[in-house]
Formats: C-alpha cells, structure tokens, sequence
C-alpha cells in the first residue's frame, strides 16, 4: 500500500481558489474573529501530518488484529490508543467545537478537511472522533448549561469520548418503536433501561470515560418518534469537582464481527438503570439528535471520498510502476520488458473516473460545509434561511452520492491492481470492506433517497430544488464564454433535471409508489448533475493556469473528462426514473 499523503494542494485549491471561502468568514462576525489564512494553513498542514504518520501506518495491522471483547471489556489494535492519545492531545476532536468550552472553533469547511484526512489514514480510527464530535454538537445545543460545563471540555480534549445510542434490535431505520424506557427519580436524574446495537464506540480503552447519548421513552411518552427523548448517561459518573466516581450500570454485551471496519469497535450496549440526564425537552430527542444528523451525514459521505482518495493513490503509485504488455501505439518504455500499465485505455479510465469522482466529491462535500456555517453562523434572517434550504436538500445527496461513488471507486481502485488487489497484503481489498458500510449507517443510501425526494422535493413542492436549481442556472446565465464547454453541457444537464423534477411532482401525485420507485435513480441523476456544476466551478478557478502550472492541466483535463464520460451516465438514469414504478409490482410476493 503506497504511503498516505494528505491532498493538500487540492484542498487549497477548492478552499481558496474555487470558494473563496475567506470572503464567506468575513460576512460571518463569530467566524471573522476566530478563522483567518494562516490558521487555515497551519491546521491543514499538521492534520496531514499527523494522520499521515501516526495514523496511516496503523490501518492494515489493526484491520487485521480488529477489536477484542473480553467480559464487557473492549481493547482496540496495538498502536489505537497511542494514536489516538497524539491525535487528541493536537486538539484535533475538538477542531470544530465551541472554543467556550475548549474547542477550535473552525468552521465546517475546515474540519471537513480534517475529516477526510483521518478517515483516508484509516475509517475506523476516524469513527471514534467522529462520534465524540456529533455527541458534542447535541449537548452544546440542547443541553443545560451545566451539562456542557461538566462533559464538554472533556470531550473536546479527547479526554473523554461520546457514542451514540440511537437504534435496537427489532427497530433498525424505525426508531418510533424503540423499547428503551427512561424512569424518572427523585434527584431529577433518569434511570436508563434497555438494549442497543450498532453502537460505534459504545466501549473502548481509547478513553477513560465514554459519555453515551441514548434515546429512550419516558413511561408518560407518546407513541411512536413524536414520545422519544434524549438523555445523557456517562460510563463512569462524574463527581461534582469533575473527578471520576463509580461505574454507571451500562455495560458492553458484545462486539459485531463485521465485513470491515474491524479495528471500530461497533458494539451491544445494555443499560440497567443507569443514571442519565435528560437533554433538551421530553419527547423532542429526535430533534435532538437532529442538530448533528446533517454534520454526521455529510461526515460519512466524506468517509466515502477519503477512502476513495487512498484507492486512489495507491492505484496511481501501482499503475505507474506495475509493467504488463505494451501501449496499443507501440512501446513507451522501450528500456523495458514492458510498459507501466498506466498506458492502456481502461486503466486510464478507471484511474480518472477514480480522480473525477474523488475531486467532485471534495468540491461538493465543501459547498455543503460552507452552506451548514452559513445556516449556523450568518446574521442575515434570508442568508442564513436559504442556506438551511439548500442544507436539508443536499445533506441526503452528500451522504448517498459520495459513499455510492466511494464504493465504485474503491473498487475501480482494487481492480487496477489485478489479482494482486485480491490480496490482504496490497491493502485494495480492505477499502472495499470498509467503505461498504458508509452506504448502510446513518440512514441508508435508500433512506436518503427518500428523504430527497418524499419530504424535500415532494414535500416541499420542488421549492427546495429551485434554490439550487436557480444558482445554477445563474452561474451558467453569467459565465464567461470562454466556460462554455463545460457551461453548455451543464446547462442541458440542469434542465433534464427540471424536467424530471417536474416529471416526478405531477406522478406522484396520482401514485404514492413512485417516490420510492423513482428516488434512488433520482438522487443518482442530481448527484451527477451537482458534480458537474462543481467541475464547471472548479474549471473556472483553473482556465487560463494551466500553462503555469501542472496542477491546473490536470484540473481542467479532469474535467473534461467528467463531462464527456460520466455526465452521460444521467440520460440511462433519468430513463430508469420516468419507466414507473408499475414494473415493480408485476409480481406476487410468492413469485420472487
């Protein structure tokens, strides 16, 4: 496996030169006082550093040790809690946290950065910050304030981490039908019963306390996601002068033994009347749990780009040094028994589809990012509205598309090495397992499909859409002629998409089946076409350097081939979505 390298110079790139993301902190006062160049700087270039040589070299021996479970104990990989003591103690769990309470401060699109570093380095390194980062985002929002005072700092630091206990084992996506009962006591504190699964990070020894956030229903509760509420309840109690006390009965039961991701410990969490603390109001813990859902859910679509980022350079270093038969237009390595396999047409395709999609997709991930810091910190009321309009319709987009095309592109990346990318050693085949399960947590591909299409397009009567939709169509309106080759299909593009859009709000008004018959391809056809506004974004920050520079070349010769070989893929799509949904039911459930 080729050594790990932060892709810094493209992360400047799509920071600085495509966004211009200092233009965006300056019109945000609580940004413009904490961020500036400098800082951005130095943050990325020790995050590349740090994942690159503390993290990175661990990621094929603790996928091949995994996680040990022994009587409620979990010990993670020779080298995890070193690791993750360095990368704690450089304040990187806390790089997007509240500097009230210890964090850094910086605003998504810089922690978005961060995140795919680590996650690159190795996913289930990543998770354990991870999961402590979206803990955090719940409590600093509904918690009371002496709840952030006694756990946040803590956690910001790495000393402590968090989990999430969200699902159980009848419930999976359905969490209105969770059993896990919250009984109130006379100190005002809840005692927590009931059983999770799933639970990543549940238990560990990266830490010496794990603070767990856990839905449950009060005994009073309504039926069904509206009688669900949120509480806190720490591993180890927390004193009043911030010490350690005695162990809160919740326990580990098991760990999974999973497809990947085996140095995460995903775990069976039980709870017997343990003592937690209600955060936020009863009965409103989904909203709760609502404030970090659309950071998770971008953060794992970026867990798809990272690892298609390290398919990627380890397919490259192998492609330009690995020698099998010769170019189809004579030799090019005349000194040789043959030619470096980067020569042959469908290695070169599968290597720029591999750079197409990795680039797309941290241009993307990016304008997401920009969109939550401007809903979050933006004191402009239509501002800060019409960056939550365009949060809600591309969150469900950013976690499905880029972990769809991680999965495509860790496989592209495995099948450039041959037979070799079968083998444990070469390390291909481990991106595979591991980046499988980012299409299946927080929300199925299939959920977020959904999601897109029932509740933001439907749901909103496409006018959702038309805030996106409408930037678009003035970028293009706008553009300097010399975009054209990238505007002209990228225009066409945006109005196939209208009329799909317009297509699928008159048919599912007559049949409830076609949102869910047409919302995978959908969500596939609008991913496809919010890349292509990307690359004509990022065109124009790069035509006219590309002599100065080799990195423009290449940007601009990306993009061409984006548009010439994957945009296309839109038009089989949009065929599958305007086929119906009647082909579906042509059968009996018996008949399958």
């Amino acid at each position: 496996m080729a050594d790990y390298k932060a892709p810094l110079r493209d992360m400047r790139f799509v920071l600085n030169e495509v966004f211009e993301v200092a233009k965006l902190w300056a019109q945000l006062p609580a940004l413009a006082e904490t961020v500036d160049a400098e800082t951005v700087e130095a943050i990325l270039q020790e995050a590349g550093k740090v994942t690159a040589r503390s993290i990175a070299p661990l990621s094929r021996s603790a996928d091949e040790e995994g996680c040990h479970w022994n009587n409620t104990v979990v010990t993670t990989p020779e080298g995890f809690p070193q690791a993750y003591q360095t990368y704690a103690e450089g304040g990187w769990v806390g790089v997007g946290g509240d500097p009230e309470f210890g964090g850094m401060g910086m605003p998504k699109a810089v922690s978005a950065q961060v995140e795919e570093m680590v996650n690159s380095a190795s996913l289930a390194f990543g998770l354990y910050p991870m999961l402590t980062a979206g803990a955090c985002l719940s409590i600093n929002a509904h918690a009371s304030e002496e709840l952030k005072a006694t756990y946040l700092p803590n956690m910001y630091t790495g000393v402590w981490a968090g989990s999430m206990c969200l699902t159980e084992p009848h419930a999976g996506t359905d969490l209105g039908i969770i059993r896990t009962k919250a009984e109130p006591q006379a100190d005002g504190s809840f005692a927590i019963s009931g059983t999770k699964i799933f639970i990543t990070g549940g238990e560990h020894d990266l830490t010496e306390n794990i603070i767990h956030l856990v839905l449950a229903k009060l005994p009073d509760a309504p039926a069904g996601p509206k009688g669900i509420s949120l509480f806190l309840v720490p591993k180890l109690m927390v004193n009043a002068d911030g010490s350690l006390g005695e162990r809160n009965p919740v326990s580990c039961g098991s760990i999974e033994h999973k497809m990947g991701i085996q140095a995460s410990s995903t775990c069976v969490m039980n709870f017997d009347q343990a003592i937690g603390y209600l955060v936020g109001e009863p009965n409103k813990g989904l909203a709760a749990m609502f404030t970090m859902m659309n950071y998770e859910r971008l953060g794992v679509g970026i867990q798809g780009l990272a690892t298609g980022e390290r398919s990627y350079q380890n397919a490259v270093e192998y492609a330009r040094d690995r020698l099998q038969s010769r170019s189809p237009t004579g030799p090019k390595a005349k000194d040789k028994v043959a030619d470096p396999i980067i020569v042959h047409p469908d290695v070169r395709r599968m290597l720029l589809t591999m750079k197409a999609a990795n680039e797309g997709g941290r241009a993307f991930s990016t304008y997401v990012a920009m969109q939550l810091d401007t809903a979050k910190f933006s004191e402009d009321t239509e501002t800060r509205k019409r960056a939550e309009s365009l949060v809600a319709l591309l969150t469900p987009v950013a976690k499905a598309f880029l972990t769809d095309l991680g999965l495509e592109t860790t496989i592209h990346g495995q099948q450039v090495f041959g037979g070799h990318g079968y083998i444990r050693e070469w390390g291909q085949e481990q991106l595979v397992r591991d980046v499988r399960i980012t299409q299946i947590y927080e929300g199925t591909n299939g959920i977020q499909a959904l999601d897109l299409v029932g509740r933001k397009i439907v749901g909103s009567g496409g006018a959702l859409y038309s805030v996106f939709a409408d930037e678009i169509r003035h970028f293009t309106a706008t553009a300097d002629a010399q975009l054209e080759e990238f505007t002209r299909p990228l225009s066409a593009a945006l109005q196939n998409l209208d009329e799909l859009t317009a297509w699928l709000l008159d048919r599912t008004t007559a049949n409830p089946n076609e949102i869910g018959a047409a919302s995978v391809e959908y969500l596939q056809v609008f991913g496809y076409t919010a890349y292509a506004y990307m690359w004509a974004l990022m065109a124009k920050a790069a035509l006219g350097k590309e002599q100065a520079e080799d990195f423009y070349a290449s940007k601009l010769g990306t993009a061409r081939f984006y548009f010439a070989r994957l945009l296309p893929r839109i038009h089989s799509l949009t065929a599958s979505v305007k086929a119906g949904s009647e082909s579906l039911f042509l059968l009996q459930a018996e008949q399958f």
